[in-house]
């Protein structure tokens, strides 16, 4: 049952018990009524009226419904909690189960530069499992001078792998020369790595990214891909946390993409999507 027609369920309730005391029961249940009231007002649920009159049922009644409510909520809650913690958990790991195949692999590869991305991309998720530790929202980043084109160097070194075992090529254009942006990298990765997997999650066989300055003068970074469009409906939809069409979705990559951000004062943005490409801009101002 949705949560809005739970409510609804309890307000008709509560105005039931209301009019009941109005019609049917004395003064001293009115005064129930408006302790119970209070109560659930409060949070507060740890009560119980005894004796076994029509009007004690009905607030009774009326109690246990919030209790069992707020008992689904909380499950809920915890199960999103989880959800979104194996979610960004999955997305630095499978990056790195594929690295370290295809080095263990390809003679070809430089060893020393993929054990640092490993290191590094370790070292992130470490940090990103303790900032949740209590259940916080996203860390304060800790910003610091970043290359662009080094930033996505280390993207691609982390999914072109795992791209290329989907079958996806995965590309990266640097439109303008020496961008320089003050950003958590750790938290980049995390942005980037969301939009690379969306994207290959909806069919894309093309990733591509791209770096420029705006007419602002604002660096910003595209990823475009050939997958399937998002939905006109949807559209207002994907930065709402836990907002997901996808059967095992989490919902939370494009808002807490978004979150780190805003956090860094900037912004991502679903610039088109249609049947030839989906664009996200990322967005340093």
């Amino acid at each position: 049952m949705s949560t809005w027609l739970w409510i609804t369920v309890i307000l008709v309730a509560v105005v039931a018990a209301i009019v009941a005391t109005r019609y049917l029961v004395r003064r001293n249940d009115t005064k129930k009524v408006s302790y119970m009231m209070d109560a659930l007002e409060d949070g507060e649920l740890n009560f119980r009226f005894r004796d076994n009159s029509a009007i004690n049922r009905a607030l009774n009644r009326i109690r246990g419904i919030f209790e069992r409510r707020n008992a689904v909520i909380e499950e809920a809650s915890w199960s999103k909690l989880f959800r979104v913690m194996t979610h960004e958990i999955m997305n630095t790991v499978a990056p790195i189960a594929s690295l370290s195949d295809a080095l263990s692999k390809d003679e070809n590869l430089d060893v020393k530069a993929g054990l640092e991305t490993i290191s590094t991309s370790s070292k992130d998720l470490i940090r990103f499992v303790e900032s949740y530790r209590s259940f916080t929202q996203v860390a304060q980043p800790v910003r610091k001078a970043v290359m662009v084109d080094e930033l996505m160097e280390r993207v691609m070194r982390l999914n072109k792998a795992k791209a290329a075992e989907q079958g996806v090529t995965l590309t990266y254009n640097a439109k303008a020369n020496d961008l320089l942006i003050f950003a958590d990298e750790g938290q980049m990765m995390l942005v980037f790595n969301n939009l690379i997997k969306n994207a290959i999650q909806a069919g894309a066989n093309s990733i591509r990214i791209t770096s420029d300055l705006n007419s602002e003068d604002q660096t910003i970074i595209r990823v475009t891909n050939n997958g399937k469009p998002i939905p006109l409906r949807q559209i207002d939809e994907i930065f709402v946390p836990f907002y997901t069409t996808k059967p095992n979705g989490t919902g939370i990559g494009l808002s807490l993409s978004r979150q780190i951000m805003i956090k860094h004062h900037g912004d991502i943005r679903l610039e088109q999507s249609d049947e030839s490409m989906t664009i996200f801009a990322v967005i340093f101002k």
